[in-house]
């Protein structure tokens, strides 16, 4: 499949348009800028980071660092503000409404589907094993009829913490060429200590990965997240997206993270979480009213309670907030325990316990 067999898939008004050129990509280095109807002084706190201008649409800096993470060039990579940015851009440049659809493997993220709705094209889908909640590649590669232009692959799925293996993905994507792209979100991949699907990303024009400094990296706050893809995949999108969508404070904070350093404290903390991780998995097995805890390779558990609703009210009486499943299919018994400090979770643990022993 080549990339122009990809690009055919997106919608032929994406394709056609002209980008906005942004006062800042004309730039360039220029001594005095006069462009962008800017204020000539900075505010009164700068800290050195020239606030009176727009900042850069694909901050140079961030992206090199980022790519080199990845092992890719900066050209394969997309920033945006965080994933759920990238995941509407994508459903906005591939599906048209009415018309095309958009297949996930539920439960999963919510996202892809509020996307897909928002853009009024339609959602198919192929659940989770029932049993051992992993995809069904043939039910999902079935669904996948003529409409269908993106597939969502959550992996470590949220929220039930399970991983798609690279075989499935690389199978999926090959079974789909020249019919669809499948878009692998790796939110949380640090925490599964496993290949990333960009390493199949030179086989298969039609395979894109999500990637997000959120989790593993700390940086919820600061909104960055990254498309790995085709570079012709990644101009098509900057096509439609807004001309400055990384806040400069927010690519300085984000620099300052992915530092070598940087990376070392997050390697550390990934092993500290996995290590709380198993612990409190362990631990949950063993108590009455807990009828399974899902294996999971991201930084939570997804946890089947006798009596989910009446847990998850009375740990949030007692100050412990969790995230409750009802509404997820096949998780309507379940929580989600996001895994914290050892005194967050030894916390848990205390409330968790007399909750559960609790008539």
């Amino acid at each position: 499949m080549s990339i122009e067999q990809v690009l055919a898939l997106a919608r032929a008004e994406v394709r056609a348009l002209s980008p906005y050129v942004s006062a800042r990509m004309e730039a360039g280095r220029a001594a005095v800028m006069l462009n962008a109807n800017e204020s000539p002084w900075p505010p009164r706190e700068d800290n050195g980071l020239d606030l009176h201008r727009y900042p850069e649409p694909q901050p140079e800096g961030l992206r090199g660092r980022l790519a080199a993470l990845y092992g890719l060039t900066s050209e394969q990579l997309l920033l945006g503000r965080g994933s759920d940015e990238l995941i509407d851009l994508l459903v906005r440049a591939f599906c048209r409404p009415d018309q095309d659809a958009v297949a996930i493997a539920p439960p999963t993220f919510s996202m892809y589907a509020l996307c897909t709705a928002v853009q009024g094209a339609r959602l198919v889908t192929a659940p989770l094993s029932a049993e051992s909640f992993t995809v069904r590649a043939e039910a999902l590669r079935e669904v996948c009829q003529d409409e269908v232009k993106l597939v969502f692959l959550c992996s470590p799925n949220n929220p039930t913490g399970g991983r798609v293996p690279l075989e499935v993905i690389d199978h999926l994507a090959t079974e789909l060429s020249g019919r669809a792209l499948v878009i692998v979100d790796e939110a949380y991949i640090e925490y599964a200590q496993s290949p990333s699907a960009a390493t199949l990303l030179s086989r298969h024009p039609n395979l894109g990965v999500l990637r997000t400094l959120s989790k593993a990296w700390a940086l919820a706050g600061v909104r960055i997240g990254a498309l790995l893809a085709h570079a012709d995949i990644v101009t098509l999108l900057q096509r439609i997206m807004s001309p400055y969508p990384l806040p400069a404070p927010c690519v300085a904070l984000a620099l300052a993270a992915v530092d070598e350093p940087g990376e070392q404290l997050m390697y550390e903390r990934v092993r500290r979480i996995i290590e709380q991780r198993e612990q409190l998995a362990s631990r949950l097995r063993a108590w009455s009213g807990v009828q399974e805890v899902l294996p999971s390779q991201a930084n939570f558990l997804c946890v089947r309670f006798t009596e989910a609703e009446r847990v998850y009210r009375q740990l949030g009486e007692c100050g412990v907030l969790v995230r409750n499943l009802c509404r997820y299919p096949g998780l309507a018994d379940a929580l989600r325990l996001s895994i914290g400090t050892a005194e967050d979770n030894a916390r848990l643990v205390d409330v968790l316990q007399r909750v559960l022993e609790a008539p």
